[in-house]
């Protein structure tokens, strides 16, 4: 076997063990939980920004915008940008990838790829240091409930033309408004790529934990997820990245479109 193929073979079946090792499980969900109050995920940059992501979740999102090459990234929930931001770099690097095998030179101008960011409250400080960054040529934001039809409909007009494109949901974090993002911009996305949704979690965790927040067990984005699949066969959710990442915020959250 080529060696190169092995290594991935052998990879791909200790991922698959992670996923029906219960104890593995058990302990990472363990520290998931520790980790979470301590607001270890508030510890990391991109780039300059904070992201507010595991680093394994990083991780995935890299690989996962690697081997789908989208050329559009729509985001709810902008916080500080580092998850813009992290995506610009990440579109910025297929340019230049794209332009070395094609053999000519790297012109950043020509560029169609971008990220849209929606937030419904983007604060003056976040917003100043979004658009000041080097990157934020690709980047357009939107102020606005991400479910509010005029929202929707400007997503959707500056989405026109795109034909690789990736949807990552990660703002309010109830049932209904996860469910109706879901509706909103899950058909967006194209074949092959993904829908991530993000903190799922919640489903997993102690009842009462958020409890400064309006999400909680039996209200969350993952029972809005299982909810949306249930009438959206073109979505399957690729437990494979979350088997390989064993803490993240987005078990049963990386639906991918067939």
């Amino acid at each position: 076997m080529d060696p190169i193929e092995q290594f991935r073979t052998e990879r791909a079946a200790a991922i698959d063990g992670y996923g029906r090792d219960g104890d593995f499980q058990a302990l990472s969900n363990r520290w998931r939980e520790a980790s979470m109050a301590k607001r270890y995920v508030y510890n990391f940059d991109w780039m300059g920004r904070p992201i507010i992501q595991y680093p394994q979740d990083i991780v995935a999102m890299q690989e996962l915008i690697w081997a789908t090459r989208p050329d559009l990234v729509i985001e709810t929930g902008i916080a500080h940008g580092g998850s813009l931001i992290m995506s610009a770099s990440l579109l910025a690097m297929l340019d230049m990838c794209d332009a070395i095998e094609a053999g000519v030179s790297f012109d950043p101008s020509r560029s169609k790829r971008k990220v849209i960011g929606i937030d419904i409250d983007i604060r003056p400080h976040n917003r100043a240091a979004i658009e000041s960054h080097p990157l934020a040529s690709r980047i357009q934001m939107f102020e606005g409930s991400s479910i509010d039809p005029d929202i929707v409909a400007q997503v959707r007009e500056a989405s026109a033309g795109y034909s690789r494109v990736m949807v990552c949901l990660d703002s309010m974090h109830t049932h209904a408004h996860v469910l109706a993002e879901l509706e909103a911009y899950a058909p967006l996305v194209t074949a092959g790529c993904y829908c991530v949704v993000f903190d799922t979690l919640v489903e997993d965790m102690p009842a009462g934990f958020f409890d400064d927040r309006p999400w909680d067990v039996g209200d969350n984005p993952k029972t809005a997820v299982h909810e949306y699949l249930k009438s959206h066969p073109e979505f399957e959710i690729d437990r494979s990245v979350q088997n390989k990442l064993m803490v993240t915020v987005a078990p049963d959250g990386f639906l991918k479109r067939l």
